[in-house]
């Protein structure tokens, strides 16, 4: 076996997770084995039988991160998934359910008991308690609720108070905050005693009697000053920091500019609620990243790779009978130029460059603003400029490709005519892929809607349709009349 430290951190995982479901298939080999064997003893050598094979795949697993047995998690079949999960440390539950998908998380909560769930969470600190909240039943959440002491009742409670997409929902309640009267001495003593620093502790927090944020004093500076110089002196008062209540999404971007490792949350008052921190950022970035991957073509966050075929069926449905809905819509398009088509047997080989054309131009324009609405980019102010630089670049771009395609029709067909009419409907189809590729995500983000949903399949129908009609339409006009 080749060394880990020889290996990519995927080839890592693929080794790993080989290794698991090797141990997996092996434990239900020996449990057939067991099940067809003499009746004698039969149940205690399949407790033992059970026993050993929980150790095995306990002591693989004490050996990954939780984000690694997540990954492994994620890549098992459901009855396989169940059985690695059952040989997880207790200790290390909580952690795992952190790290998983959000519908994997649910399939494995749904197989733990009440007091299961309250033990994982034991070892959880209040804002990570938060990250899976939504996903505990009503049960469980209470009995955590009453393990809990006042104070970190009222920090989970105020991280719950905040929407999925706001930052107090995701901000960090372990940082080390000082008041600016101290000198440097006093804190480097007060660091010392504590004995460990929170993750991602970039730097310290200043905050006055009232708790209200003055500054920020990063750890190199508490280093690279002398020891008798005050807080007050040496920190940063022009820095960055969020309200609680402000858009994760607008936050994740602040922290992509200025390189941030972690930033105050403050209220509308200014006084320090917790902290935001990268690694808070960058589940964020893949969550988000993730979502409009699927949300694109219609698929749900929540389905699970090995999720029952009833369930992913469900998931599914809506946007396919979307698409066969818009797909006959073609097909009638196509069926009002029957005779058309008949007459000139060229136009059935050539439709399909015309809306595969215009539905790649569609896309190209629709993930660009997707993209830009993600990153706030576009205003009302330049709105308007972006709409005809795209359209004018749609115009160009048609132009172009229309000569070109119209050239080689040409050459294969000899007959100008068919030429100039292909070429003038790639031009008109680039004009309306554009225009539907503006206007889907556009109208979607005006009406509060997410755009990336629906949005390619949406487009991809509409393409299609619009492509056949216009060349259908211009060859029935300038065509037919010649046959």
């Amino acid at each position: 076996m080749a060394s880990s430290n020889t290996l990519s951190p995927t080839q890592f995982l693929q080794q790993q997770l080989q290794e698991i479901v090797t141990l997996l298939e092996k434990q239900q080999l020996e449990k057939s084995l067991v099940e067809r064997g003499p009746i004698i003893n039969h149940d205690l050598v399949e407790a033992v039988l059970n026993k050993q094979q929980q150790n095995r795949l306990q002591e693989k697993f004490d050996l990954l991160h939780p984000a690694d047995i997540a990954y492994i998690l994620e890549s098992l079949p459901l009855d396989q998934r169940q059985i690695a999960w059952d040989a997880i440390k207790i200790d290390d539950d909580g952690h795992v359910l952190l790290e998983v998908s959000d519908a994997v998380r649910q399939t494995l909560i749904s197989s733990m008991e009440a007091e299961e769930i309250v033990n994982a969470a034991g070892k959880l600190n209040t804002d990570e308690i938060a990250d899976l909240a939504a996903d505990l039943p009503k049960r469980a959440m209470l009995k955590i609720l009453r393990s809990l002491n006042n104070k970190e009742r009222k920090h989970l409670n105020d991280i719950l108070s905040y929407q999925e997409n706001q930052v107090g929902s995701r901000m960090d309640l372990g940082m080390i905050v000082i008041q600016d009267d101290l000198n440097l001495k006093a804190v480097a003593a007060y660091i010392r005693k504590l004995g460990k620093l929170p993750k991602h502790t970039d730097k310290f927090f200043v905050v006055d009697q009232h708790g209200i944020v003055k500054g920020i004093l990063p750890i190199h500076r508490l280093l690279t000053h002398l020891p008798v110089q005050s807080v007050a002196d040496v920190m940063i008062s022009d820095f960055v920091h969020f309200q609680a209540g402000q858009e994760i999404a607008e936050a994740s971007r602040a922290f992509e500019r200025y390189d941030l490792i972690s930033a105050p949350v403050v209220d509308s008052d200014g006084r320090l609620q917790g902290r935001l921190c990268v690694d808070s950022i960058v589940d964020f970035i893949r969550d988000k990243t993730d979502e409009d991957m699927l949300a694109k073509v219609g698929v749900s966050e929540e389905e699970d790779l090995f999720s029952s075929v009833w369930k992913s069926a469900k998931n599914r449905w809506g946007w396919l009978l979307i698409n066969i809905a818009t797909a006959f819509v073609s097909t009638r398009i196509i069926g009002l130029f029957e005779d058309v088509i008949l007459q000139l047997v060229a136009l059935a080989s050539l439709m399909p460059i015309i809306a595969a054309t215009g539905g790649n131009t569609g896309n190209q324009t629709s993930i660009l603003i997707i993209r830009s609405l993600a990153l706030g980019q576009i205003t009302p102010v330049n709105k308007r400029r972006l709409i005809k630089k795209e359209l004018t670049l749609a115009a160009l771009n048609g132009t172009l490709i229309g000569f070109l395609v119209g050239f080689l029709v040409w050459l294969l067909y000899r007959d100008l005519a068919l030429a100039a009419v292909m070429a003038m409907a790639m031009f008109i189809n680039l004009i309306v892929a554009v225009s539907v590729g503006l206007a889907i995500p556009l109208l979607r983000y005006k009406f509060g809607k997410d755009p990336a949903i629906g949005t390619s399949v949406m487009l991809t129908s509409i393409t299609d349709s619009m492509g056949f009609f216009i060349f259908l339409g211009l060859a029935s006009l300038f065509l037919i009349h010649r046959v």
